[in-house]
Parts: C-alpha cells; structure tokens; sequence
C-alpha cells in the first residue's frame, strides 16, 4: 500500500481543529494500562513510536498527531503489527491535552517527545507553534516527578525558543552542561532527524526534567 499523501503544513488555529479531543479509555487501547506512558507529541507517521514500543515493551506509547489520515494510517500498520502497547490519537494537542490526559491516574505520564514540530517561520504566526507557555504548563501538571521532556529541531531559532518556554517554568530543569546535547538519548532516531544528519546539517536537542516543585 502507498503512504499516505497528506498536507505537509496544518494550521492548528483552523476552526476544525478546535474541538478538543476527549481522554482515550486507557484499559480498552493499552492491554497493560498500568505502565509507564511515553508521549510523542506530533508524531506525523508515528514511526518513532512504533520502533520504540517494540524495542521498549514496559512501557506504553501513545503518539499524538493533528493529520487525521496519518493516525488512521499508523494504527492500521499498528494492528497489523499486533502491539498492544501503542496507540495513536487524532487530536490538535495544543486545546486538547488536558482533555486527553484528564483520566490518566497521576504519576503515569512519565516521558515526552517533541520532535522536529512545524516552525511557522513568520512572527505572524507564532501562535500556531505546538510549544506554547500553556502548553508547558499542562506538562507540568502531568508530568511525574522525574519525569522528562525531550525536545529536537533542525531549526535553530525554533529550538531555542522551545527551550526557553521551557526554562522559565519552574517546574523544569534542563539537563546536562552543553546548550545541545551531542547524541539523541533515545535509542530510536525519527526519520527528519536521519535525513538531516545524512546531509550533514546540525540537529539541536535538548532534555528536561520535571522537579519536585
């Protein structure tokens, strides 16, 4: 079967995506909804995730996408695959993560992707980026102590900017001595950080952690 084509470019303002997405029933999409939960918020294919939740089977992996037929499409191969510890949800997480996560018993929540999000270059339009203060803060609700968040661009300037939304929440302390972090904690590359290393352009990464606050 072809991928399928999506829009590259999805404006999460539009008034389609404004309806926020309600809590998934955890017991019915994980058969263990008792581990450990990692998020990958804009999982695009969701092909991080499905390498993650073979490799990682202790924990469960939800990925999070605004493009509809991509979700359809990764839990087709999902199923076909047989992984009872992935999930994938149609949602535009920056009006709908309290409403996912609003049934998830606390301490669950303990791991966080955001990975190559759509930079929205123009000052104009800032306001569609997926990293937002308030969007830090629900993490930080969520989030177990100890829990962390794991952030990477291509593009610089997008990079720093979500670190700094992460740095001044008091919630968050970023790990490690460097700006950057030099390799990918994680033991699965997405596909945009494979493509970007193959034409020898730099990846900017950083980790948070969430502390007892």
């Amino acid at each position: 079967m072809s991928p399928v084509r999506v829009r590259q470019h999805v404006n999460p303002l539009a008034s389609k995506f404004q309806n926020p997405t309600a809590s998934p029933e955890w017991e019915k999409i994980y058969t263990k909804p008792n581990l450990p939960l990692h998020l990958d918020i804009g999982c695009a294919r969701g092909r991080f995730v499905l390498k993650m939740a073979q490799i990682e089977p202790n924990w469960n992996f939800l990925g999070v996408e605004i493009r509809e037929p991509l979700v359809i499409e990764a839990n087709r191969i999902r199923d076909e695959m047989g992984l009872k510890n992935l999930h994938y949800m149609f949602a535009n997480v920056n009006n709908s993560l309290v409403s996912l996560l609003s049934t998830l018993p606390p301490g669950r929540l303990q791991k966080v992707t955001i990975q190559f999000p759509d930079p929205w270059f123009k000052n104009r339009h800032a306001k569609r980026r997926v990293v937002q203060r308030e969007l830090v803060i629900e993490l930080a609700n969520y989030l177990s102590v100890g829990g962390v968040v794991f952030l990477q661009s291509d593009i610089q300037f997008l990079a720093v900017e979500m670190c700094d939304r992460f740095q001044e929440n008091p919630a968050f302390e970023k790990l490690g001595t460097t700006t950057w972090l030099a390799e990918n904690p994680l033991p699965v590359p997405t596909e945009r950080e494979i493509a970007t290393q193959k034409k020898g352009e730099p990846v900017y990464r950083a980790l948070f952690r969430k502390g007892s606050f």
